[in-house]
């Protein structure tokens, strides 16, 4: 089977998804697939790489993928094209060169990649894909609707206020509307406050604010990211994560499940999970992890630029009955979003009142070889290359099934 891992991209985790692409094209087991690398540049231009990158990275754990941008080996996505024709590498003399992929594994963090974009442009190149489709990245992806779907699920979430960029112009953070806005969250939340980009991953744009004068200075961070943004009460939270894989409420006709939200328990989870006909589009929730950082809170440098940023706890020490509860939720969570594929479920366990929120979702999530979504997973017996193996299974079920829609009358 051929793969294309498509890595790197126009956002602010570029650097992560280089992380992850690495780990993944080391654990794709080479006698399935055959690996094409297209990396793009944070220009947002796609590239075609060298296949000597995979010998280079599959032999030393110290090397990266890199994107190498050559012109003549830039990438074209051609409408309708399919997994023949769809993909156009650049030659010498203006000759381009078909490359045949039978799917694409997504591993792009943040904009461009987990916003519903790229998932748009592949579905209208008529190419399989990892992941979850275009409307359920886009919605995920923005943080504001997500609570929203949520809280209309019946789901717990935070209590939040969403500014956008119109309401603070950068010159008058004095402004009436802003110090009602401001006066609004002081009053329902109190200080300390958090602030973060509604559509930024890895905690990029996120901060505390334990004052006035700090909220001012997150806000204009967070506005640098996107032009909306959340203002959250802060807790003092456990940060508890649960992988969630599946095929969601695409295939609840197709794939009965008498236990859609609930989660089965672990010993069920694990002989499911390896027997040899595995069910690969039906939801399943894995054993919850936990976050336990040693900065203010999980920010981008403690996840990704301190080594000792925090501890990674898989198990998480819960209750069982408190386990079962954040599986059952996590794939409430996931199906409410009409998820495919993956995320990682992202809940605050509020240490003085008892109470489980959710926080967020995470479509791309951290892909290392120690990063939460595959250790949660491997926890409960799905191994790492088994994990990819069912994250393109599902991939090409959800298009198959997709595919199969009609969409003309004649």
């Amino acid at each position: 089977m051929n793969i294309a891992v498509i890595y790197g991209g126009r956002s602010g985790e570029h650097e992560v998804s280089i992380v992850s692409a690495t780990s993944i094209v080391r654990h794709l087991n080479k006698e399935k697939y055959n690996i094409t690398l297209i990396g793009i540049s944070k220009e947002g231009r796609w590239f075609y790489q060298d296949h000597t990158q995979i010998d280079r990275v599959k032999a030393n754990d110290s090397e990266l993928l890199e994107i190498q941008q050559d012109s003549h080996r830039e990438v074209m996505i051609v409408p309708g094209g399919g997994c023949t024709n769809g993909i156009r590498v650049a030659g010498a003399g203006n000759i381009f060169v078909n490359i045949r992929i039978d799917a694409a594994f997504l591993v792009l963090h943040g904009t461009y990649g987990e916003d519903g974009t790229i998932q748009g442009l592949l579905d209208m190149a008529a190419i399989p894909y990892t992941g979850c489709g275009c409307v359920s990245s886009g919605v995920s992806m923005d943080k504001e609707m997500t609570k929203a779907i949520w809280r209309n699920a019946g789901l717990p979430v935070l209590p939040h206020l969403c500014l956008h960029s119109g309401d603070v112009a950068k010159t008058e953070w004095d402004s009436g509307k802003l110090q009602k806005l401001v006066a609004a969250a002081e009053k329902d939340f109190g200080y300390p406050l958090f602030v973060k980009p509604c559509s930024a991953g890895s905690s990029v744009g996120a901060a505390k604010a334990n004052d006035f004068a700090q909220l001012q200075e997150a806000l204009q961070e967070a506005f640098k990211w996107d032009y909306k943004v959340l203002v959250e009460p802060g807790l003092n939270p456990r940060e508890i994560e649960c992988s969630v894989t599946g095929n969601g409420a695409d295939f609840s006709a197709l794939v009965p499940d008498e236990e859609a939200h609930e989660a089965r328990s672990l010993e069920q989870l694990k002989a499911e999970l390896q027997h040899p006909e595995l069910d690969v589009n039906k939801v399943r929730s894995y054993l919850p992890g936990e976050i336990a950082p040693t900065h203010q809170f999980y920010d981008y440098d403690a996840k990704y630029t301190d080594p000792d940023g925090a501890r990674l706890i898989i198990p998480a020490e819960l209750s069982q009955e408190l386990q079962d509860t954040i599986r059952s939720m996590a794939m409430k969570a996931y199906k409410a979003l009409d998820c495919t594929g993956l995320s990682r479920v992202d809940f605050f366990l509020d240490k003085d009142s008892g109470k489980l929120y959710l926080n967020e979702i995470n479509t791309m999530p951290g892909f290392t070889s120690i990063s939460m979504f595959p250790k949660m997973c491997q926890a409960a017996g799905l191994e790492y290359s088994q994990l990819l193996d069912v994250i393109i299974q599902q991939g090409l079920d959800r298009f198959q099934q997709r595919n199969s829609l009609q969409t003309s009358r004649s």
